[in-house]
């Protein structure tokens, strides 16, 4: 459970942003019935390893309708599914209004997709996506980095062919030590994985911090754009450093301007998950001390990307 009271320090203009968020309509504006909309989704990681009945009654506080579910050591409620029943999580689900949108899948591996594709489903997870990593150092270039592509889009057809039975997506991240850890090698997978079903999750946090990069390569992927995590780099993940500098992975917090991204996302029209992200040290912890220091920061974050479409 995490403790029922906020840290004043890092609440700053949060409780503002948290007072004036209209749930799941951007701030400042009419939100007009033609002006594109994020379609924001709550990483469960957020809140460490939090119940999800704690969780699932946040989710459209932040202006999301969908939840995505981590696994240890990032959070424990992918593994609550399993220890409460299908039953009583859609219960849970229902309750709170809430759809799942997503599972991250980094433990269970893009080749084993096929159990989690078939409890979405299960789970009433419409349009599901699962978000993991293609394994590979990265560091092929040219024509050696197609033949890796091409090996690993083989290798993945059983979990391709349950998200096209499903409705699934499989989204691959830009994860350092990976396959696509290069722009080149995302848009090369972009390139190559045919099937509509697959395609990329954008991951600012794992590349070079040029905001005109990033939003160029969300560009360039187009529909094989498939989920967004707006998390940056800031001052890096890895280790243990005062709260301040963890926090710098959020948007609105540390260096990186969002702008370009966000307002490419919106003249694509981009309908794909957008995930409020960062990683604690060590994982598995929440980000803030509270439940509701945590949403009031989500809050603060959306704020400031919301802000950014104009």
């Amino acid at each position: 459970m995490i403790a029922s009271h906020a840290r004043r320090t890092f609440l700053g203009t949060a409780a503002l942003a948290a007072a004036a968020a209209v749930r799941g309509m951007p701030l400042g504006t009419g939100a007009a019935a033609d002006r594109w909309q994020p379609r924001w989704i709550l990483a469960s990681a957020l809140y460490g390893n939090a119940p999800l009945a704690e969780i699932l009654p946040e989710v459209r506080k932040t202006g999301a309708d969908m939840i995505d579910l981590w696994p240890k050591p990032h959070g424990t409620q992918r593994e609550e599914v399993d220890s409460l029943g299908e039953a009583k999580v859609r219960e849970l689900l229902a309750a709170a209004g809430v759809k799942l949108g997503g599972i991250a899948c980094y433990k269970v591996g893009a080749f084993n997709l096929v159990g989690e594709f078939a409890l979405a489903k299960r789970l009433d997870g419409e349009g599901v996506v699962l978000v993991t990593t293609a394994p590979g150092d990265g560091s092929a270039t040219g024509d050696p980095l197609v033949t890796d592509i091409r090996a690993f889009l083989d290798k993945l057809a059983p979990s391709i062919a349950a998200a096209e039975a499903t409705g699934g997506t499989i989204a691959i991240e830009n994860h350092s030590s990976s396959l696509l850890q290069t722009p080149e090698g995302i848009r090369r997978f972009a390139e190559l994985a045919t099937p509509d079903c697959v395609g990329v999750a954008l991951a600012p946090h794992h590349l070079p911090q040029d905001a005109e990069l990033i939003a160029a390569l969300a560009r360039d992927l187009g529909p094989k754009l498939k989920f967004v995590y707006a998390q940056q780099h800031g001052k890096g993940s890895k280790e243990k450093l005062p709260k301040e500098d963890e926090l710098l992975q959020m948007p609105g917090r540390g260096p990186l301007d969002f702008g370009p991204l966000m307002r490419t996302l919106a003249g694509m029209r981009f309908t794909g998950p957008i995930e409020i992200f960062m990683h604690p040290v060590p994982r598995g912890v929440p980000i803030l001390d509270s439940v509701e220091a945590i949403t009031a920061e989500v809050n603060r974050a959306r704020a400031c990307l919301e802000r950014t479409i104009g």
